[in-house]
């Protein structure tokens, strides 16, 4: 189930790959499953919203302390003014993360198969670490806008050596908030860092101030089990999901072993419990 070396030409020309029926519906629903699972324990003692246009969570502990944990974060939209859910918790919801693939069974399963591991081989990734893992869930009519950027930002490595792994766990459409990216954007190299800074907190490092040309975006709708596979310098993006309709999605990030990763990188693991591959 690797890549053909027609699609690393099309990984290579724009930026991504869409590889559809790649995850079985059965594994998508167990997911999904043990999601809902994870969020029906959750006990909401700290509170911490995620959101790509304010950045509240620059200074938020709680988030920046999260490569290590599995932690819960809100949708922006989940509050009404008094502090109080607008509806369940379960539907409240913007994401699980960073370390899924570690410390749970079932993520760990999913994300560490043969497959995958000759997929990031193909794509000349050399000894991969798997970084980071998320649970998006993408709630119907609040689900969040995520803005244009690029991964790379994120989970910078020198020289630039990272793959995203995007799975439809449903089906995405332009109605429900599907991924959008600029073919051959990655070319273009990187716009900016976000950096851990001194005395706590985050801030952008921007190499290029000039704004993506989003004109150039194309929805990329897909259906449950597909794999996108996004490379760290191509911009992307998601439309806020204001249908009735969640749009589930599980990704990893892989970077190449021998890349520098930055100690100022926002998403950090203690000595005890380093990046690890697909063992």
């Amino acid at each position: 189930m690797g890549l053909s070396p027609a699609q690393v030409t099309k990984y290579c020309r724009f930026g991504f790959v869409v590889l559809e029926n790649f995850a079985e519906a059965s594994a998508c629903d167990r997911l999904r499953e043990r999601a809902e699972e994870m969020v029906s324990a959750f006990d909401p003692a700290v509170v911490s919203v995620f959101s790509t246009q304010e950045q509240s969570h620059l200074r938020d502990d709680y988030f920046l302390g999260s490569g290590d944990k599995i932690r819960f974060f809100f949708e922006e939209d989940a509050f009404l003014p008094d502090g109080k859910l607008k509806q369940t918790k379960e539907r409240s919801i913007n994401k699980i993360g960073h370390a899924l693939h570690e410390l749970d069974p079932v993520f760990s399963e999913f994300s560490k198969t043969p497959a995958l591991r000759q997929l990031v081989a193909d794509l000349g990734i050399e000894d991969p670490l798997l970084v980071q893992s998320m649970y998006i869930f993408k709630q119907p009519k609040i689900g969040g806008e995520v803005t244009c950027h690029q991964d790379s930002a994120f989970l910078y490595t020198d020289p630039i050596d990272i793959a995203g792994l995007w799975f439809a766990l449903e089906d995405a459409t332009t109605e429900n908030g599907c991924l959008w990216a600029i073919p051959g954007g990655q070319k273009e190299g990187l716009k900016s860092r976000w950096r851990r800074v001194s005395g706590g907190g985050m801030a952008f490092e921007v190499f290029d101030p000039t704004p993506f040309p989003e004109e150039r975006l194309i929805p990329l709708e897909v259906s449950q089990g597909t794999l996108i596979v996004l490379h760290g310098l191509l911009p992307h993006k998601s439309l806020a999901n204001r249908s009735p309709k969640s749009r589930h999605a599980y990704t990893l990030h892989a970077v190449g072993g021998n890349s520098r990763y930055p100690e100022d990188n926002w998403l950090q693991r203690p000595a005890e419990m380093p990046f690890r591959g697909f063992d």
